[in-house]
């Protein structure tokens, strides 16, 4: 592409340029010859003053004023015959025009320029000077300018291939910054940029690659998280199906008809389960129609409160009345409340609380249990065995900021976690001083101490 920038502007600059300097050599060429006719002229005109009284009274005795170096003058009669000065014999076809018409007659060759000037008696001419001189001065300027014309030529094609050169790095460079971001986009690394160049519509290429990568990455990161996450979302309705039906197996009861409708009733929420989490992945669970947070949070229950039995512990639902609509999807509220609810049946004690709030500009669900998180435990948002709580709540976290909502550690004592939806799309959810999930210290907290608020 650099090569074809600069030969392209080449090639324009010689059309260019020739265009210009071959009439303009043309025209000082013309110049010259025209210039040292007119001398000629004006030398023989004065000659023809100087004797033009001696002819007509006839004391001329053959002798011509002397020219400029290089120039010779003669005289001619009427007759063609040469009367004084350096000349041929006789009249040459100039002189004979001039005498013949009384006007002034040039010749031009390779070898000398002529000029013949009549001297008039009344309408005639009854006498011609002829003034000569060598070419060699005129073409030896004609030639100097020439090679000045050339050689500025030349510096223009140079300053212009420099100009080429630097024009063509200034364009190719970022669009090969752009291929190469493109091809490292291809192999899988989203982390890739391609950098401004300043040329707004390689920027423009520029910005559409980057966001692209981007939201492929993300997408990625997305679907790897979430199929990483997917056996952690899928063990408790196995469980549940699981213990319902080793519960009917152990029944001396022969009919088994209220096991097999749980459980049918169990792969079912399962096939929603899945259904979400696909969902999520794809990125696709932005919904059209509000949050239905009672049918929610009835499955929830149902769900649930089996589960929670086994180990005599209750799943309790409070919603407050006139409850903000939210535009989140039920997949990924459910998968978050899911998550939430299941951190506290493995890590909490005591009924499990589900509480559904107005806050303002946000819906807020607050999920908690009658346990208590250590001060010295680590921010369980953070990744790792050593938070005790793998890979669920980072990804609780995750889907609840791609619903634009929020979700953070609210109380430690009772443990209590707090989602905030928005209730509307302009809206957006307020700000918390929250745990920082990028921050995984000993203690699980960020820089300074946070003032924790009252559990519902």
């Amino acid at each position: 592409m650099r090569n074809r920038i600069v030969t392209l502007a080449m090639l324009a600059a010689t059309l260019a340029t020739s265009m210009f300097a071959v009439p303009l050599a043309l025209f000082a060429a013309h110049y010259y010859r025209s210039q040292q006719s007119a001398e000629l002229e004006r030398v023989a005109d004065a000659a023809a003053v100087n004797v033009a009284a001696d002819l007509f009274h006839g004391r001329f005795a053959g002798d011509l004023p002397r020219g400029p170096l290089g120039t010779q003058l003669a005289i001619y009669g009427a007759g063609g015959r040469l009367r004084g000065g350096q000349g041929p014999d006789t009249a040459d076809p100039v002189v004979t025009a001039t005498l013949a018409d009384n006007t002034v007659h040039y010749d031009r060759d390779r070898d000398q320029l002529l000029a013949a000037v009549p001297v008039a008696e009344g309408a005639h001419a009854a006498y011609a000077i002829r003034a000569t001189t060598s070419a060699a001065e005129v073409y030896r300027r004609i030639d100097l300018t020439w090679v000045l014309m050339i050689a500025l030529g030349a510096l223009v094609l140079l300053v212009t291939w420099q100009l080429a050169r630097w024009q063509a790095r200034r364009v190719a460079r970022p669009l090969e910054h752009l291929f190469a971001a493109a091809g490292t986009l291809g192999d899988s690394d989203f982390r890739v940029r391609a950098p401004p160049s300043g040329i707004p519509e390689i920027d423009a290429v520029s910005t559409a690659l980057n966001r692209t990568a981007v939201r492929i990455g993300d997408l990625i990161d997305r679907e790897r998280t979430i199929t990483a996450s997917a056996s952690h979302q899928l063990r408790t309705p196995l469980t549940g199906l699981r213990l319902g039906l080793e519960a009917a197996l152990d029944s001396p009861s022969p009919d088994h008809r209220q096991a097999i409708t749980d459980a049918i009733a169990t792969t079912e929420r399962l096939d929603h389960t899945i259904d979400d989490l696909i969902a999520l992945a794809r990125g696709t669970t932005h919904a059209s129609a509000p949050l239905d947070l009672d049918t929610l949070l009835g499955e929830i229950t149902e769900t649930w409160r089996h589960l929670l039995a086994e180990s005599g512990r209750d799943v309790r639902i409070r919603t407050d009345p006139d409850l903000p609509r939210s535009p989140a999807s039920a997949a990924a509220v459910r998968q978050i409340l899911a998550v939430l609810i299941d951190n506290a049946t493995r890590h909490g004690t005591g009924t499990v609380t589900v509480y559904a709030r107005d806050a303002s500009a946000a819906l807020a669900i607050d999920v908690s249990d009658e346990g208590a998180l250590r001060s010295d435990q680590t921010d369980p948002f953070c990744r790792g065995p050593a938070s005790g709580h793998g890979i669920g709540l980072p990804l609780a976290r995750n889907i609840a900021e791609s619903e634009g909502g929020r979700l953070y550690l609210r109380s430690r004592t009772p443990t209590t976690f707090t989602l905030f939806v928005p209730s509307s799309p302009q809206a957006s959810s307020p700000t918390q001083q929250d745990e920082d999930p990028a921050s995984c210290s000993s203690s699980g907290r960020r820089g300074g101490a946070r003032k924790e608020e009252p559990a519902p």
